[in-house]
């Protein structure tokens, strides 16, 4: 269940609270006159199930610039009419795409921030470590790390959208991040190569890691089903599964890849290692825009009335 919380011009309640009892899947509805302030006008709060969100917030879209419409998640709800209203909406919750969240969601995921910064720097610099000590362990452990799968979250609704805008911040985003995470890895990695830390032979014939500078057709295959799964995740908020597709791709672990080999000048694995980034980039970008067109068009009420 989704908890909507709207604040309604009084003049427009009646209108509103209309909506809400003719929408299938929408109960408990309270009406507070006059209780909102800033804007000014009267609260209106109930509780729908995720199946109706987009038939109720498309049906509600002009409070966007009248009122105001806010929606939290219900975690709990011991509720006979609440039981009855999920019944009663089309469709299974975990199918429903709510894509007013889903815009918001990749909106915010689509800007360069600090914290996108750090976080793909130290999974980069971990890439490196785990590059030069031939671990696995440290590897993984930056790709579930790594940040990036949002912003290619965000090309792939763009994509579906059509909106140049959204497509061009999140591939600065991806440029940006990358850039900057695998120049500040390069540094450090040159700064422990000019302290004979490591030296051009520690980077090569590790079998274990020369995935990352070997794409292949399977590299492309991997990258679409993660891209899906990726992209099936964030609708249907499966954060577990999320987790299997950071650890699936070798974005972030191409990226450190690249840093190391530049570091020792081994041109030929700077090479493997961009193209593997660049392959998989594309791969997911091509999946997920393609489950996102599948949901919207093609399951169960999931485009019905959409806010999109």
């Amino acid at each position: 269940m989704l908890h909507l919380r709207l604040i309604v011009p009084a003049a427009r309640t009646e209108e509103a609270t209309a909506v809400l009892e003719s929408c299938p899947g929408v109960t408990n509805i309270v009406v507070l006159p006059g209780a909102a302030r800033e804007p000014r006008g009267d609260v209106v709060l109930c509780d729908a199930a995720r199946e109706s969100a987009n038939e109720v917030l498309g049906r509600l879209a002009w409070l966007r610039t009248e009122g105001s419409i806010a929606a939290e998640q219900v975690d709990l709800s011991l509720s006979e009419a609440a039981d009855a209203a999920v019944e009663e909406a089309p469709g299974e919750p975990d199918d429903a795409v709510v894509w007013a969240e889903l815009a918001q969601r990749v909106s915010a995921d689509s800007r360069v921030t600090w914290s996108y910064l750090v976080f793909l720097t130290i999974a980069t610099l971990l890439v490196g470590v785990g590059v030069l000590q031939n671990s696995l362990v440290l590897i993984v452990g930056a790709m579930v790390l790594g940040p990036e799968f949002g912003a290619v979250a965000a090309v792939c609704f763009g994509l579906l959208r059509g909106d140049g805008r959204l497509i061009v911040s999140a591939l600065r985003t991806l440029v940006v991040g990358f850039v900057a995470a695998i120049a500040i890895a390069y540094a450090c990695a040159l700064a422990a190569y000019w302290l004979g830390w490591f030296g051009p032979g520690d980077i090569g014939g590790h079998e274990e890691v020369q995935f990352i500078v070997k794409p292949d057709r399977w590299s492309f295959v991997v990258a679409l089903l993660a891209g899906a799964a990726g992209v099936l995740s964030i609708t249907a908020g499966k954060s577990t599964a999320l987790i299997g597709v950071f650890i699936s791709v070798t974005t972030v672990p191409a990226a450190g890849y690249v840093a190391v080999s530049l570091a020792v000048q081994e041109l030929r694995e700077v090479g493997g290692s961009i193209s593997q980034l660049a392959l998989n980039l594309l791969g997911m970008s091509v999946a997920g825009t393609l489950t996102l067109l599948v949901q919207r068009r093609f399951w169960p009420q999931v485009g019905r009335r959409s806010s999109l």
